[in-house]
């Protein structure tokens, strides 16, 4: 279903404190305005559809006529990768670079960009929960109010899950800004959290339970517990954030992948490269029983998205088509940018997974490169490669999670974009937040019980109580969750993000202040705000 933006420019002008008010004084005359569309129970699917668009244009580049949001540049979800203990880039884009380099300041487009894209979907869910509240609706069904409200809610934590991380203390926004203002002020963080578990905990009781039961990509009760168990956790609410967790666990709805699976299951490979092949995420058409949510990344289809919605395919995938021995094939991942380049610390230890580890197998990790030019003399040779090669983003192991992606568009090995669907939230998360949780109850054995789980899946050791700290789970994350996770949010939930960035990073140990801790507020959205104090984030005054 088509997304209807339904006034969202005129709330997006006022949650971004822009100084211009005349969309406070237009007329919607369309038949698509607000007052026209939500009145029966029809005109709110549109408005969740949107939701869901919007979500998943957190990934979007460069935009188009038909998305929800867009960054308006490359690389919005590799920012929050680069300069971590993950990865650095091997790309010479400015706007990666800045983050990469920590240079970035308060005027940085995606400093800009990602506060947008929050409260850009919190003011669209506040706009079907405000109009769901209104009397005389024509609902089809009883349920089907609380169920708008349900998927509202947690579309609108889901938001601000983004904006505490990066920013602090933000504006705590849960109505529809009829007037136009210039004096927000900044609500701590531990209470937009708290309006954060209230509204998780509201999606948990009113989604629906059944995962085989609904649309692919749709929502259901354990999404928001997963979820809500994160929330708790930045919260420090542990004993609340392992009961979330073990309730998605023991539902019994979802579990491990263990056996081969899917439309590749008859090829080389195993089971967790199997888990990101494509047409593999939803459980309704491969038997993926792992996937708890499931971001439709569908190409040109009414309400899915274009070559820009993601470009993580690129991201990931080396520049090895500028070696003259090599030509773009889609075995090798299509046309990379080599945005992210894993860091050699963790990809080239010979210690850093077990030697049965099949998340180290040469089906999740290429290390081996063939060249595949047929007008080569080199032609089926095994490259060597070289510092200058690897420096340059050409050549180096990498993860192949994200090599699939093209299949929609006709296979052309060249195409930008990615239009595999993307397991947002699986069970191996949910798993790992349990550990946590329990870490953080000191609960050693129980953590190791939780991340077992998770290990003996991937056939590696199984690990005692007396092994888990904070620095294994960060570890452990990496082996299972690379490149899915957003490192610099999973680094600052640990309160790692310092201290492994330094450790691992040569550029952070060279530019690192604390600052850095968190993102400056959008200069602009200081300017702006001249009817109240807006004070900037430390550092960056």
């Amino acid at each position: 279903m088509k997304l209807k933006k339904l006034g969202y420019l005129a709330i997006m002008s006022l949650l971004t404190f822009s100084s211009c008010s005349d969309f406070l004084d237009e007329e919607l005359k369309s038949s698509l305005a607000p007052d026209n569309t939500y009145t029966n129970t029809h005109g709110f699917e549109v408005g969740v559809t949107g939701l869901y668009e919007f979500a998943r244009s957190e990934y979007n580049t460069w935009g188009g006529s038909d998305n929800a949001f867009s960054h308006g540049q490359a690389t919005p979800y590799e920012v929050l990768q680069v300069g971590t203990d993950l990865a650095n880039t091997g790309h010479n884009d400015a706007i990666l670079l800045v983050f990469n380099n920590y240079s970035y300041t308060p005027l940085t487009l995606f400093i800009n960009t990602w506060w947008k894209f929050g409260y850009g979907l919190a003011a669209n869910a506040n706009q079907i929960l405000e109009y769901s509240e209104k009397p005389d609706i024509a609902w089809d069904n009883p349920t089907d109010k609380t169920g708008f409200q349900a998927e509202a809610r947690f579309f609108r934590a889901y938001a601000y899950r983004y904006l505490v991380y990066l920013y602090g203390d933000v504006p705590y926004v849960d109505k529809i800004q009829k007037d136009f203002r210039v004096d927000f002020t900044r609500t701590p963080k531990a209470e937009v959290l708290g309006h954060m578990i209230d509204d998780l905990k509201f999606a948990a009781e009113n989604l629906p339970d059944d995962p085989d039961a609904v649309l692919p990509g749709k929502l259901t009760k354990w999404a928001a517990l997963h979820l809500l168990s994160e929330v708790y956790l930045m919260a420090g609410m542990n004993e609340e954030a392992e009961d979330a967790a073990e309730q998605v666990i023991n539902s019994h709805k979802f579990e491990l992948m263990k056996d081969r699976f899917g439309s590749y299951k008859d090829d080389e490979g195993d089971v967790f490269s199997d888990l990101f092949k494509e047409n593999n995420q939803n459980r309704a058409t491969s038997g993926n029983k792992e996937a708890i949510w499931v971001m439709q990344q569908d190409y040109n289809v009414v309400g899915g998205g274009g070559e820009s919605e993601e470009w993580t395919t690129r991201a990931w995938v080396p520049k090895y088509w500028q070696i003259k021995d090599f030509v773009i094939a889609d075995s090798l991942g299509g046309r990379g940018l080599a945005q992210l380049m894993a860091l050699p610390w963790w990809i080239d230890s010979p210690d850093f997974f077990d030697a049965t580890d099949i998340r180290n197998s040469k089906y999740n990790i290429k290390r081996d490169w063939y060249y595949n030019n047929p007008e080569s003399d080199k032609y089926g040779e095994k490259a060597v490669i070289t510092d200058v090669e690897r420096k340059a983003g050409q050549l180096c192991p990498v993860i192949t999670k994200f090599f699939y992606g093209t299949l929609r568009y006709g296979g052309d090995p060249g195409y930008g974009g990615c239009t595999k669907d993307r397991m947002k939230f699986r069970l191996a998360e949910t798993y790992l937040l349990l550990a946590e949780a329990r870490l953080n109850l000191n609960d050693t054995q129980g953590a190791a019980d939780a991340i077992n789980e998770v290990r003996k899946r991937a056939h590696a050791r199984e690990i005692s109580a007396s092994e888990v700290t904070k620095d294994f789970l960060a570890d452990e994350r990496i082996r299972e969750l690379a490149g899915e996770e957003l490192r610099r949010l999973t680094l600052s939930r640990l309160g790692l993000l310092k201290e492994r960035s330094i450790k691992y990073n040569e550029e952070a140990r060279k530019r690192w202040d604390d600052r850095f801790l968190l993102w400056p507020i959008p200069q602009n959205v200081i300017d702006s705000n001249t009817g109240a104090e807006f004070p900037q984030n430390p550092g960056w005054e």
